[in-house]
């Protein structure tokens, strides 16, 4: 039977297992940024592109994954200086210096971002939606195009990793008729502008193509802006594709806060 110190060794191993592990999925993220900005640095400068601020959130995420697992290695190093007899203190130092040594070349390499993932702001940011209406691109059996309608958080799983979510407008009788639920990652989820906090809301220019809410529906779909906003909080006119009346597309006005960037690849 393990001793107690022991056990809580083994139980921060597996923490650091974890920790590195999560390490090399922000990793996989910063990457597919970078490739992203190399090809399209222009991409940047459109309005209501958010890729410099998703690549701040993941090098913070990195930051806050370094400094955890470097915590838990301090500690585990502080339980093992405890347990070894002095006699052993010597080769110790010399290991412990030479992981020092290569920290400070993983440091002073510019290629290799230093990750050691917590998620910790990111899943803070994703618990905090809970309660709120956001887009949700919610699976579709054809597969042919894409499904975007406003769903109410009711849950985030931090194990998962999902969001749990509830489209609060009755399906069709041939569907229950009932309210529906989906499980859906992060991808699959695009936050409103709050109304309180119109400041921050990207700005949409003419001719800009987003997705918005229909009027007078729970359901989003691709548009083109055909006027800028004067204030912050006035409505967009739009005119939605395949919204043809008598030969022409209507113009429709609708809330700044029901307007968000067309995603990348989406299907209509």
């Amino acid at each position: 039977m393990a001793s107690p110190d022991i056990a809580e060794m083994l139980e921060k191993s597996k923490e650091l297992d974890r920790l590195r592990k999560e390490q090399e999925e922000v990793l996989l993220e910063i990457n597919k940024m970078h490739k992203k900005l190399q090809n399209t640095p222009e991409a940047v400068e459109k309005p209501g592109d958010n890729s410099l601020s998703k690549l701040k959130m993941l090098y913070t995420q990195a930051k806050d994954l370094s400094e955890s697992e470097m915590s838990i290695s301090n500690q585990l190093l502080g339980q093992l200086d405890a347990m070894i007899p002095a006699g052993g203190a010597g080769q110790q130092r010399r290991r412990i210096e030479g992981n020092e040594q290569k920290k400070k070349r993983m440091k002073g390499d510019p290629d290799i971002p230093r990750l050691s993932p917590s998620m910790r702001n990111q899943q803070e940011f994703f618990v905090s939606l809970k309660g709120e209406q956001v887009a949700a691109r919610v699976a579709q059996e054809d597969g042919e195009k894409d499904e975007w309608v406003i769903v109410k958080v009711t849950h985030y799983d931090k194990e998962s990793k999902e969001f749990e979510v509830l489209d609060e407008e009755p399906g069709d009788d041939e569907e229950g008729g009932g309210q529906r639920k989906y499980k859906l990652p992060w991808s699959h989820i695009i936050p409103f502008p709050k109304m309180s906090d119109l400041a921050t809301a990207p700005e949409f220019p003419p001719g800009k193509q987003v997705l918005a809410v229909y009027p007078g529906t729970t359901a989003l779909y691709k548009a083109t802006v055909v006027q800028a906003r004067k204030r912050k909080s006035d409505d967009y006119t739009l005119e939605f594709d395949d919204d043809e009346e008598d030969g022409s597309l209507p113009q429709r006005m609708v809330p700044c806060n029901q307007v968000v960037a067309l995603p990348d690849g989406h299907r209509q």
